[in-house]
């Protein structure tokens, strides 16, 4: 499986994270640029209710829909401006 985003059925996004051994974020997708991948998991962690599945070795999802990722990404442009 290719490490970054998948389009299920054009409208549900799924953001797939990796974490280091001591749980610090190294990659996420649809990150926006300016945040690094741990400041974008905690936008995304604070921002979405049970949008989170962790899943086994070190890795993780958001599911959420092509709209509330493209909503989030502009609040961070909105908040960095």
């Amino acid at each position: 499986m290719i490490f970054g985003i998948r389009d299920v059925d054009s409208q549900n996004v799924i953001i797939h994270a990796r974490f280091a051994p001591n749980g610090t974020v190294v990659e996420i997708s649809e990150r926006p640029a300016g945040l690094t991948a741990q400041e974008w998991f905690n936008f995304l962690s604070d921002k979405t209710s049970n949008a989170y599945q962790s899943l086994a070795g070190g890795r993780g999802v958001f599911r959420l829909t092509r709209a509330e990722v493209d909503a989030l990404k502009l609040k961070t442009a909105a908040t960095a401006a």
